[in-house]
């Protein structure tokens, strides 16, 4: 009688069932280093309170998701730069199904109860999120740039200058009107300078350049669906934060962060972030005419609309963009 491998031993019925490894081969556990991962999560409360390996492997687990949206940010920031917005929006999407997910995680905190999280929460101060160097680098890559938070490492001089080079470098929101300008479209060149951008003449000029592709996006359909794409991110971190601000006030109240903040005040605060303010603002200057819209209305008038019916106006800010909340946050 032949010996039978395990494999085949478990699915006896499949001729092509999985053959036992060898001692040289690459496994699944070596490829993804399972067991160094699992030696990484260390409650500092003692004896172990059972709710810190949860809170510990969801923080965790964000940080791994941060270090995938770098990347893929990184290389949609790539084509953006190559001028092929339609390959760029494909990592964008993928960054945005994500951030779908991270909103979604963020509530497996709320089976914590209160009581409990208090039992350890003191053992992590002065530990907390505020310090997660690739959140930071998230928003600077993106374009919400703050040089203030460099300053909290300090005491971590290779952190400090990892930051620092994501604040002086190039940034996504500046690629995206770089090549919209490559493409003929009014950007003002001051758009491009992150100490500018924001100045409510620049964000206004800036904000009409963006009206065309919205107003005719059958005939902008590349840069069309990049931002769309881009204002998708945009609107999925936002709803991160608010979530998190409501998860935070669940299970903590109004307590002080333990890395000193405020709290739920601070985390309230960050809520009128954007990384492409500019994209919010256009909508409200949009103008509907005979020639916009694309088929729907060509639709309506092959229906016998009403001739001779004026183009029907979208309300308009006349203010300047800044001054009108253009959600950056960047103080």
């Amino acid at each position: 009688m032949n010996a039978e491998s395990p494999a085949e031993g478990l699915l006896p019925d499949n001729p092509a069932a999985p053959r036992a490894i060898e001692a040289h081969h690459l496994t699944y556990n070596d490829y993804l280093m399972v067991p160094e991962l699992l030696q990484l999560q260390r409650p500092q409360s003692d004896p172990p309170h059972h709710d810190e390996m949860l809170f510990i492997i969801i923080h965790q687990a964000y940080e791994l998701w941060f270090k995938l949206i770098l990347h893929e940010l990184t290389r949609a920031k790539a084509f953006v730069d190559r001028d092929q917005p339609l390959r760029a929006r494909h990592f964008i999407d993928r960054v945005v199904a994500i951030m779908r997910l991270l909103v979604d995680q963020i509530h497996i905190v709320e089976t914590m109860q209160p009581i409990d999280f208090l039992w350890f929460r003191d053992r992590l101060m002065p530990a907390s999120g505020f310090q997660s160097l690739q959140f930071r680098e998230v928003e600077f890559f993106c374009g919400i740039k703050d040089g203030r938070y460099c300053t909290f490492f300090d005491n971590r001089p290779e952190m400090r200058e990892q930051l620092q080079d994501r604040l002086d470098g190039d940034d996504l929101r500046a690629a995206a009107w770089r090549m919209l300008q490559r493409g003929g479209f009014a950007v003002p060149d001051a758009a491009l300078d992150p100490e500018r951008r924001d100045e409510p003449e620049t964000f206004d000029a800036m904000t009409l350049a963006l009206v065309p592709i919205l107003e005719a996006p059958d005939e902008h359909m590349q840069e069309s669906m990049l931002l769309e794409s881009l204002i998708a991110f945009d609107e999925q971190l936002a709803l991160w934060r608010e979530h998190h601000v409501r998860v935070v006030a669940r299970v903590i109240g109004w307590r002080m962060g333990t890395g000193g903040s405020s709290g739920v005040d601070y985390l309230k605060s960050t809520t009128t972030k954007s990384a492409f303010p500019e994209l919010w603002a256009a909508r409200t200057r949009l103008v509907r005419s005979d020639t916009s819209g694309g088929l729907s209305l060509r639709r309506a008038e092959e229906a016998g609309s009403p001739s001779g019916a004026k183009p029907e106006r979208c309300p308009v800010d006349h203010g300047s963009g800044v001054g009108s909340g253009n959600g950056n946050g960047n103080g």
